[in-house]
């Protein structure tokens, strides 16, 4: 008799998800397999999104190993082993995903995932990132990919090249579009790009707001979408927008007691629209706390000059007040609480000692004075913190409301956090080529998808059916991560035992709280474990 073990675990839930909104089929269709090669580009995807969701230390381009303890057939399909997973069938892969172009691939998966999971698209939320990479990725003659550069690192690694992403979000955080761009493009025009390639491909409903930071406001951005509802915030370098900031208003309390606004009409870049002045109470209370402690480092800083100051003889005493002037110029945020200028004789040319009778002595002038803090200013300033305008180009959106939709902006936002966890390792992806980077920045985003969608549809289920699921701290909940669900899903094992020419597999280790879940899950799920 011989027994072997595999690690099933949350892995037939993502196989389920993946199958559910077609992706393979769509894959299958767009990346046919041709010639000898032994698996379809669809099975090397599924297989990519399994290691990208496996939250685990394997590098994506080193993924082969990763399969050697999991149920490879079950997961995959008869026939495939772990040693098929080469770096090779990856490239090759990629290689195909690049020449159909990955954003016009993922804009057909993302489609044909918004009649799945058959929601109403009302927000758009649009953001971008770079990611760094070790190589040298030296650009071809005639290439029309993206370009790694050098620039600004979001990750502070500046001496890695690196690549831009775009992505486009739901309200959910269900992606439906990515593209890679250069390392070194602007966000303010690759984000209205982005925007434009989204509505011209999938058609949204006229009530449809495209969200995004203050990169997307711009005057030039402004006017291109003037055929688009649009939320973003403000840049508070606007003159307008400065001016405003640090206004007295009569402020309206909104239903949520921590909003104050103040609503007001502008036009900027030819476009009128509604911009609304909010007031955070616990953005001020931050707010406030900060500045406490940068007064406290810019007072200490000014002593440390003002001392070094006193320590100076300066001819006249002109020169003296002139200095004096300065160093309040520089520190608004200090008053001087005492100045007092005198003068001091001393010997000529630095001699030391005590100067001998009827010798000439030299009058210098020096500072004495004591630095306070600038309690009016500071106080001045600290009545306008927590306040952030946000901008709109429907009119007659409530200002409660614009804020609410604003705020959804994290759900992007966090998406690309899932996308630079320290399990995928970009950084020390070398695919030798930029479309590789291309095509696998792509993936990385569908599997965002694949995640976003298992959990939006648990989280649904469990609301539908009245249950719920341990969480951390043991206690009840509806509103479970997938990544907690996964580690819930540990220990499920695939056993076969061989007994002669006879095999018999079975799953081990399913208790109450793994069944649950997988039959909320679907069936698609239940046919990898039951």
């Amino acid at each position: 008799m011989h027994i072997t073990t595999n690690s099933l675990d949350h892995h037939g839930i993502v196989c389920g998800i993946f199958d559910e909104l077609e992706i393979g089929s769509i894959i299958d269709e767009v990346l046919p397999k041709i010639g000898q090669h032994k698996l379809a580009h669809s099975t090397v995807i599924k297989a990519m999104i399994l290691n990208c969701l496996g939250f685990t230390d394997s590098r994506l381009y080193l993924y082969s190993q990763y399969f050697e303890n999991l149920p490879v057939e079950r997961l995959l399909g008869p026939g495939v082993s772990a040693s098929d997973l080469t770096d090779d069938v990856l490239g090759r892969t990629l290689d195909k995903i690049y020449e159909a172009d990955p954003t016009q691939l993922f804009m057909k998966l993302s489609m044909s995932m918004m009649e799945v999971v058959n929601l109403k698209v009302i927000q758009l939320h649009c953001d971008d990132t770079n990611f760094s990479v070790h190589g040298d990725y030296e650009p071809e003659d005639g290439s029309s990919a993206i370009e790694l550069t050098y620039g600004h690192a979001k990750d502070k690694r500046y001496d890695l090249k690196r690549f831009s992403m775009g992505m486009i979000t739901n309200q959910y955080g269900m992606p439906l579009f990515t593209q890679a761009y250069s390392g070194n493009s602007s966000d303010k025009e690759t984000i209205v790009e982005a925007m434009k390639r989204l509505k011209e491909n999938i058609d949204f409903l006229d009530d449809v707001y495209f969200i995004a930071d203050s990169s997307l406001y711009s005057e030039d951005n402004v006017k291109a979408l003037k055929d688009m509802k649009w939320i973003t915030r403000v840049p508070s370098t606007l003159n307008l927008c400065k001016e405003l900031l640090t206004s007295d208003f009569e402020f309206k309390q909104g239903e949520d007691p921590r909003y104050l606004f103040y609503e007001t009409m502008v036009e900027y870049g030819g476009i009128e629209q509604k911009w609304v002045v909010v007031h955070s109470k616990e953005m001020h209370k931050r707010k406030d706390i900060t500045f406490e402690k940068k007064i406290k480092k810019i007072l200490k800083k000014a002593q440390k000059e003002l001392k070094e100051l006193k320590q100076i003889d300066f001819a006249c005493e002109e020169d003296a007040r002139a200095a004096l002037e300065r160093w309040k110029k520089e520190n608004p945020y200090c008053l001087l609480e005492t100045v007092d200028i005198s003068t001091v004789s001393k010997r000529e040319k630095g001699k030391r000692g005590r100067p001998k009778k009827g010798e000439k002595l030299v009058t210098h002038y020096v500072v004495d004075a004591k630095a306070i803090k600038n309690e009016e200013l500071a106080l001045h300033e600290m009545k306008y913190h927590g306040r952030f305008i946000i901008g709109s180009s429907d009119l007659n959106l409530d200002a409660e409301e614009m804020l609410e939709k604003y705020k959804n902006q994290s759900k992007v936002e966090k998406g690309f956090r899932f996308i630079k966890d320290k399990s995928f390792r970009v950084s020390e992806v070398y695919l030798k080529k930029p479309e590789r980077i291309e095509a696998l920045s792509m993936i990385m985003v569908l599997t965002l998808m694949v995640y976003s969608v298992a959990e939006w549809k648990l989280r649904e289920k469990l609301k539908e059916t009245g249950e719920s699921i341990p969480n951390q701290v043991k206690k009840q909940t509806q509103k479970p991560t997938l990544k907690w669900v996964f580690m819930l899903m540990k220990g499920i094992t695939e056993v076969e035992v061989k007994k002669k020419s006879k095999a018999k597999i079975q799953i081990a280790n399913l208790d109450e709280i793994k069944e649950k879940l997988i039959r909320l899950m679907g069936k698609s799920c239940e046919k990898y474990y039951f």
